[in-house]
């Protein structure tokens, strides 16, 4: 879909990827881009910092609140006019315990903002795209959606959730013949402060710039999945070939990727925001 004149809704959009891409879609020509988080001085500061480039506007949302996200779409259009573009990119990872020592807090609010929050976002704006025929949604989701990870199982949980929910609504709207296109998007780890401490020995940490010029070109692509680097597009055809056993020795001891959570120390503690861009 084509990014100049469209309204381009992101959430988590003060920070980190979502922030990003922001910026670029202004530069690509964008008639708005619009801010959902729930840092109030993050918002601010993107609004001020990337109004050069375009129009930017900012709401204050709780996206795992499902009251606040109709009453902010409602909002929203009034303001700003129909959204044309949804990339859902809140997300969090709350630490790297293994799941024993996973508190039900910890687990409750990793899934309602990776994985129920999305859900929330578009079945608010999905009906109004249905009747215009016209629009497309990106759901960012991770590699760890598509390869178990210790040390992380409830933010791969999450991950795997979105994952399976995206392309599901995907292959529904196919089968509308709607012109209303899916895209999902499985990043491995990317360099934005989410993943402070990771440590990736054989396959690169990804530059947040990269991540977000993909994210938008497939966008404008129509593609149905992205993912980055484009060599975790077969992570499923190796787990289907390969025995456990070697598919986890390769992964895990030639990789590194089952001991990259283990010096995690995630967002400083003066990031106050609950829902961050990934």
């Amino acid at each position: 879909m084509k990014i100049e004149n469209a309204n381009v809704l992101i959430t988590g959009g003060a920070s980190g990827i979502g922030k990003i891409m922001g910026r670029m879609a202004l530069q690509k020509g964008a008639r708005t881009f619009i801010i959902w988080d729930i840092n109030i001085a993050a918002i601010e500061d993107t609004r001020k910092e990337l109004s050069r480039f375009g129009n930017v506007k900012g709401y204050v949302v709780d996206v795992a609140n499902n009251d606040i996200v109709m009453a902010a779409y409602k909002k929203t259009v009034e303001e700003c006019g129909d959204i044309d573009i949804l990339i859902n990119c809140a997300g969090i990872i709350t630490s790297n315990k293994t799941f024993d020592q996973q508190t039900a807090e910890e687990i409750v609010r990793t899934m309602n903002i990776n994985t129920i929050a999305p859900m929330f976002v578009t079945r608010a704006m999905l009906p109004d795209m249905l009747r215009r025929n016209r629009g497309h949604i990106c759901n960012i989701a991770s590699a760890g959606g598509m390869l178990s990870n210790p040390k992380m199982s409830v933010y791969a949980a999450s991950k795997w959730g979105a994952i399976g929910w995206s392309d599901s609504v995907r292959i529904e709207l196919q089968e509308m013949k709607s012109n209303v296109h899916v895209t999902t998007v499985a990043p491995y780890y990317i360099n934005t402060g989410m993943f402070d401490g990771v440590k990736s020995p054989l396959i690169p940490i990804l530059k947040p710039e990269y991540v977000s010029k993909r994210v938008l070109r497939a966008i404008e692509r129509n593609r149905n999945f992205r993912g980055i680097p484009f060599g975790f597009h077969f992570i499923r055809f190796w787990q289907a070939f390969l025995p456990t056993r070697i598919f986890d020795f390769f992964f895990g001891k030639v990789c590194g990727i089952y001991h990259a959570m283990d010096n995690f120390t995630g967002r400083k503690k003066t990031d106050k925001s609950a829902a961050k861009a990934s």
